[in-house]
């Protein structure tokens, strides 16, 4: 698990560490016991390296990391407050850590049988369905995860024919990541967003490898 310590996360964390089908959890954060830091190669690799010597094969890989607000930079409503920097930060966090975690623990999913990589996404990265506009920089840096997760999931299956990568939208939660912009509306909470989500990727099928689905398994468009 990555990101394990936030809201989701340690939600994942809970739910698998309690089932019987689970031979063990390692969970890895920025303020966990097993540290990692997803914009960091150095400190991802680390982490690989001591999840392929603590368990060797890795049947889920879950990238539960991404912010919306980093360094106090607010969602843009308008191009005239796009920033270079805090546009980088995004990608920085919410693209490239992906597509290092995709690199480096991607070739610890088992080579015969079915193995997971699911990463958080938002339904806001979705092309197709922006409606509203805004949020420059956390819509781009999502639809580039998305885009990563589609790229990486052609080459996976060279190798591991049975993996399923997926990106995941968890609807919106009742976490940190939401507090600010929730209002009066209705927000799952973090065990449940969880619960679904492990359902939902317990459905897929190697064919469904490298696409997006919301929290009830439902497809999102690109």
């Amino acid at each position: 698990m990555i990101g394990g310590s936030g809201g989701i996360g340690s939600a994942l964390v809970e739910i698998l560490s309690a089932d019987p089908r689970c031979g063990g959890v390692a969970s890895y954060s920025r303020s966990g016991a097993q540290k990692i830091d997803v914009t960091d190669e150095l400190s991802v690799e680390a982490a690989s390296a001591h999840a392929k010597e603590t368990t060797g094969e890795v049947d889920l890989v879950f990238n539960a990391t991404g912010a919306l607000v980093i360094d106090d930079a607010q969602p843009e409503k308008t191009f005239k407050r796009l920033d270079p920097t805090a546009m980088a930060r995004q990608f920085e966090l919410n693209a490239i850590g992906p597509a290092l975690l995709i690199k480096h623990f991607a070739p610890l999913l088992p080579r015969d049988r079915r193995g997971l990589f699911a990463s958080l996404s938002a339904r806001v990265g979705s092309i197709g369905d922006n409606r509203l506009g805004g949020w420059y920089s956390y819509r781009a840096s999502k639809a580039a995860q998305n885009q990563i997760i589609r790229t990486a999931a052609v080459e996976v299956a060279r190798t591991h024919p049975e993996a399923v990568l997926a990106a995941l939208h968890p609807g919106t939660v009742a976490t940190s990541l939401s507090d600010p912009f929730a209002s009066d509306r209705e927000r799952l909470e973090p065990r449940d967003s969880a619960q679904m989500l492990l359902s939902v990727l317990d459905g897929l099928s190697a064919e469904q490898s490298g696409h997006f689905f919301d929290y009830k398994g439902e497809p999102i468009e690109w």
